[in-house]
């Protein structure tokens, strides 16, 4: 009776002291003032030291993640209610830096949703710091370790290593526990007379999953031991502690097998090696997922040039991009990417800007008109100002606007976040609680069986679903949302998705091919609609330009014979004149024919109704006469009208948006 009662003293105070051990105060870093700037040191080793940071609201704050260890779990640090999500090299000193521009106590985590931290910013004007306050030391960066986004190339080649190690973790663990799980679940149904008895050995048991316990179950064991070091206990914890607890009991069975009666002598060696072996496949998949997720953002961003031609004392220089300012002086050549956003100060072209409108037929830009960087120059040349540089330009807010929505938090995920906190400690509780009450009421040996108890509930009792589904649905989404040109603002977006009524389609790239064709001929009285197409097709044969390849495609596509151009000429804006066969061709705008001395009238009508149909007219005169209008457009895909069909069957409206 006394040795009961000790025991549920023993249980109520470990309940206690873990209580206060995992939601106790804990004491908060104060950032420091460097300069105009808050700096505080964060130390990333399965954990973040320190884990509270105090910081001032309004003063920027500059927060120098040096982590230590390498792995996906802390690959990247998320702070969702300010719209960050940066990647943290390993082994590397990485700068996160923003103003918050809020006060109140925000959380931020890893990208893997098991790391947490929280942010307490104190309103702008207070004293800030207590007696409890510990000051961080703000150590600069040594070299190599400087500052800084890590570069595409570095996140990817850190990505590709972790799923390589844990390709061989996944590889030894299912290799070594396959036979080990298949003795056991075989020989705890059947008891058959054929089962080799060398897999039911205690010791062949433990040679088999002992490399499965330490070398595939190491990241899960040193995130977990050191995220209770750090009073975090989560997944990992959880994880490390039933495992680690199955392996050391079967280990005692295995070498003491006369200290239990023979009823309690079962092993769980199988259930160590499936449960470490089930957790690295995940992740593995969990970390291909995210690498396809981040070839969203790659693509993205290597569609900026690397270098721009910059014009200065009437010279012309090549620089890197980085270098230039707003109000630099740029030129631009045929067929090259325009690097940044700005405004055309001299000469004209047209530009493919299907890269941020989704048009195929590029638009013509001369003096006054704006550019975007990463949009294509076509056949002509000019200069232009910059205007916008660097994080400001328009592909440099779309990269953003896919990584703030990759890095924020639905609803839901900040419930389960809430849970997650809650339920790991909760979990380890209720086995303290489960071993005193098997203890004191459960049937003899009370000892051995508490502790099996107590050892079942650690083991069966893992969230991963409720901490990595959701942050990583998100990833998967709005990455592969990007790679099809949709992109997600933020997390709850997706979540509110489900309360759709109306759905607004963009008509070109999305109900259309993005891709020009030729779909009327119209010709004057006295010239044939073969001939027409013959020579305009002819003429287009050396341009470049989306509706010349258009014209030429339907053409050849029906059969017409083209002929060869004895002269050429591209005007810049407005279309293109040829010699065919002798007679003087003109393709392209009114302004063409205009200028030419070529009457429109007789094409206005129908240039007019293929224009109200949506399709681009080309006029045409031939030796100075109008002859006939082509009209090109963007054809609809073939699966447009199921698609449409299937958003109407779920009871949603559609509208198509056009310009």
């Amino acid at each position: 009776m006394v040795i009961d009662l000790v025991v549920i003293g023993a249980g109520a105070a470990l309940i206690a002291l873990l209580a206060w051990y995992f939601f106790g105060p804990k004491r908060a870093s104060q950032a420091q003032l460097v300069g105009q700037v808050q700096e505080v040191r964060v130390t990333v080793r399965g954990g973040y030291s320190p884990d509270l940071i105090r910081v001032r609201q309004s003063v920027p704050l500059r927060i120098l993640f040096d982590r230590q260890e390498s792995g996906e779990c802390t690959s990247r640090v998320v702070f969702p209610d300010f719209a960050l999500n940066r990647a943290l090299p390993a082994y590397a000193t990485t700068a996160v830096e923003f103003t918050p521009s809020k006060a109140g106590r925000f959380g931020f985590a890893c990208g893997m949703n098991m790391v947490h931290g929280t942010l307490l910013v104190e309103p702008d004007g207070s004293a800030g710091g207590n007696g409890h306050t510990e000051h961080a030391l703000s150590v600069p960066a040594s070299a190599g370790e400087e500052p800084g986004a890590p570069s595409v190339d570095d996140d990817t080649a850190e990505r590709k290593a972790e799923i390589g190690d844990l390709t061989r973790r996944v590889l030894v663990g299912a290799v070594l526990t396959a036979p080990v799980l298949f003795a056991a679940m075989v020989d705890g149904f059947a008891h058959p007379a054929w089962m080799p008895g060398i897999l039911l050995n205690r010791w062949v048991q433990l040679a088999l999953i002992t490399p499965v316990f330490f070398y595939s179950g190491w990241p899960i064991h040193r995130t977990g031991w050191l995220s209770i070091a750090h009073r975090t206990a989560e997944m990992n914890a959880l994880i490390t502690v039933g495992t680690t607890t199955a392996y050391a009991y079967s280990l005692f069975v295995t070498v003491l097998p006369g200290a239990l009666p023979a009823d309690l002598r079962d092993l769980y060696f199988e259930a160590v090696g499936t449960i470490i072996t089930l957790i690295l496949l995940g992740r593995l998949l969990e970390a291909r997922a995210k690498a396809g997720t981040g070839e969203a953002i790659r693509k993205l961003i290597v569609l900026q040039p690397r270098t721009a031609r910059l014009v200065r004392d009437g010279s012309e220089a090549d620089v890197p991009v980085e270098e230039l300012v707003p109000g630099d002086m740029l030129s631009v050549r045929p067929g090259e990417k325009i690097p940044v956003d700005g405004e055309v100060v001299d000469g004209r072209s047209s530009v493919d800007k299907s890269m941020v409108t989704g048009e195929p037929i590029p638009v013509s830009k001369e003096k006054g008109d704006t550019v975007i960087g990463a949009t294509i120059n076509q056949t002509g040349a000019f200069r232009f100002r910059a205007t916008r540089v660097g994080k400001d330009t328009m592909l440099a807010q779309i990269i953003r606007l896919v990584q703030q929505a990759q890095g924020s938090k639905a609803p839901i995920q900040r419930l389960a976040d809430v849970v997650s906190s809650y339920f790991v400690p909760a979990v380890i509780f209720i086995a303290i609680a489960t071993f005193v009450v098997w203890f004191v009421a459960g049937p003899t040996p009370a000892f051995t069986q508490a502790m099996i108890s107590a050892v079942s509930v650690l083991i069966i009792a893992c969230p991963c679903a409720l901490g990595l589904a959701t942050p990583l649905s998100i990833m998967v989404s709005t990455g592969k949302g990007a790679e099809q040109g949709i992109l997600v603002r933020d997390a709850e977006a997706l979540e509110t998705a489900q309360k759709l009524d109306t759905i607004v389609l963009d008509k070109t790239g999305t109900i259309t091919r993005r891709a020009p064709a030729l779909t009327d001929v119209t010709s004057v009285p006295g010239v044939s609609e073969q001939d027409l197409l013959r020579l305009v097709a002819s003429a287009e044969q050396s341009s470049e330009h989306p509706l010349g390849v258009a014209i030429v495609a339907s053409a050849r596509a029906r059969g017409v014979q083209l002929l060869p151009a004895q002269s050429f000429d591209s005007v810049t804006g407005k279309g293109v004149r040829a010699t065919i066969d002798g007679r003087e061709v003109l393709a392209g705008n009114e302004r063409l024919l205009e200028d030419a001395g070529a009457a429109v009238e007789p094409l206005q009508e129908a240039a007019l109704r293929l224009s109200s149909d949506g399709k681009t007219p080309v006029l045409v005169a031939i030796d100075g006469r109008a002859a006939g209008v082509l009209g090109v457009a963007d054809t609809i895909k073939e699966d447009s009208v199921a698609a449409i069909t299937a958003l109407h069957r779920l009871g949603l409206q559609v509208v198509m948006i056009t310009g």
